[in-house]
């Protein structure tokens, strides 16, 4: 049985569960986050999916405690599967985390093996794999705010190396089939967008990515990232996720929060891009 061990608790969030809670507060109410704490109430509408950065809390935080926000007064997942980029090259292509739990300073979740099995039975395009999660971040940071908000759940984190528009779209055809056996579930897609550049040409590239997202439209994601040279960090994970969503139900999506990492520092020379996003599934 795996058990995976925080890689990034100390740095890009606090390592002591006092002090991530602290934190995870602030995001919520910090002048760029939402202003308030989300109520810890579960509702009967199914969970949006949702699009979160992965930066250090400090950077991303406030910009991912709008996603978070959007599920309270929603029914509870029974799974929520993480996608996020391989920014480390090792291990496979798309790496399922095939079981045990993941551990936080929040404590432990348990990995829906049921589900990682059905995946791989599905395309051989995934493999059953905890090496290229090890060190991984894109998928970490967002478990804690998942604690957070949810208490308890079941996770599927899902690692792409390869991020290629074929690949991307049997993920989310794979994941749209297989949670349709679930009365509820919930899909994150974990990424950043523009980094190290002006602010001001942050936004403006951005903007364009961001329109694509909008509209559920991955090809013209992939074209505006490729014609703008957009160095958006997990397209793969987005594209993965509104593939899925388009296929059960959603319409559109709506972009809850964009910032920079300009926004919280004061320094606008070299900045990251952030979006918080949430897609309604019918």
């Amino acid at each position: 049985m795996g058990r995976r061990m925080p890689a990034v608790a100390g740095a890009f969030y606090p390592s002591s569960a006092e002090s991530l809670r602290m934190e995870i507060e602030n995001c919520f109410q910090h002048r760029i986050g939402p202003g308030r704490l989300p109520k810890h109430v579960m509702g009967e509408r199914k969970p949006p999916s949702l699009i979160s950065p992965h930066a250090g809390y400090i950077y991303s935080g406030p910009v991912a405690a709008h996603s978070y926000l959007q599920l309270e007064d929603r029914m509870r997942p029974e799974v929520v599967v993480v996608l996020g980029p391989n920014h480390y090259g090792v291990g496979s292509a798309v790496s399922i985390y095939p079981e045990g739990e993941w551990i936080t300073p929040f404590g432990s979740v348990k990995i829906d093996e049921k589900l990682a099995l059905r995946l791989a039975e599905l395309s051989d395009i995934f493999t059953l794999d905890e090496v290229s999660h090890l060190r991984e971040h894109s998928i970490e940071v967002q478990i804690p705010f998942l604690q957070y908000v949810l208490g308890g759940f079941k996770l599927l984190p899902i690692c792409l190396l390869d991020q290629g528009l074929k690949t991307c779209l049997e993920v989310g055809r794979c994941l749209a089939e297989a949670l349709r056996d679930y009365e509820s579930f919930l899909l994150v897609a974990s990424t950043d967008l523009t980094h190290y550049e002006p602010d001001e040409i942050a936004k403006e590239k951005d903007s364009l990515a961001l329109e694509k997202v909008r509209e559920l439209d991955i090809e013209g994601l992939y074209q505006v990232i490729r014609e703008n040279d957009i160095s958006m960090c997990g397209y793969g994970a987005v594209a993965a996720v509104l593939e899925a969503s388009k296929r059960l139900g959603a319409k559109k999506a709506e972009i809850l929060k964009y910032a920079t990492s300009g926004d919280v520092t004061g320094d606008r020379s070299a900045v990251v891009g952030y979006a918080a996003v949430k897609i309604e599934l019918e």
